[in-house]
């Protein structure tokens, strides 16, 4: 059996799909819970006036919000694939212009505020990733029948991404010192 050259397995569409969807649900979910503290990161960006950081963290709650729906559901595509890379673009720009102010200390903000994850490197490499991801998204699934095998398969992937996810993250935190208070504002 041969697929087209652009078409992609849907087993790993679908765990790319489900996984970016509960990555910026979970990360929307955060950001509601403690909107305060959300609308301090965004503040502390110093990108935009500090009167309308209150609306932009709302914006950028909602934004994910629709993003992680869209991606559930495949008759939204191709919004939710291109939206998931226009966030990680904006987060991603808001990080590069702080590192290149010399404003490292600042909390990433990105699974909620007060988190401890200073803005890094390594987040830029880490969302470039992600919107990767998401624009794959974008390719046909190839044509063929799914069976068990597939359903285990994708419980299995999610899994493996999860915990991938969350050892990546340990080990960034890791190798991160911590800054004083202050420092580098």
């Amino acid at each position: 059996m041969t697929f087209p050259a652009q078409a992609l397995d849907p087993v790993f569409l679908l765990i790319t799909r489900v996984g970016l969807a509960a990555l910026f649900l979970a990360g929307a979910l955060h950001k509601l819970h403690d909107r305060e503290g959300f609308t301090e990161t965004v503040r502390d960006y110093r990108i935009l006036p500090a009167s309308v950081s209150h609306l932009a963290a709302l914006g950028l709650v909602t934004a994910e919000t629709g993003v992680g729906v869209c991606l559930l559901l495949p008759g939204l595509d191709p919004l939710g694939s291109l939206g998931a890379a226009l966030i990680l673009t904006l987060y991603s720009g808001a990080i590069g212009l702080n590192l290149a102010r010399g404003r490292s200390h600042i909390d990433c903000g990105c699974l909620g505020p007060r988190r401890g994850q200073p803005i890094s490197g390594w987040l830029l490499l880490r969302n470039a990733g992600l919107g990767a991801l998401a624009l794959l998204l974008l390719l046909p699934p190839a044509p063929r029948a799914m069976g068990w095998v597939d359903l285990f398969s994708i419980s299995a992937g999610l899994a493996m991404t999860v915990l991938l996810w969350l050892a990546a993250h340990g080990l960034s935190g890791a190798a991160i010192p911590p800054t004083p208070a202050g420092e580098g504002s």
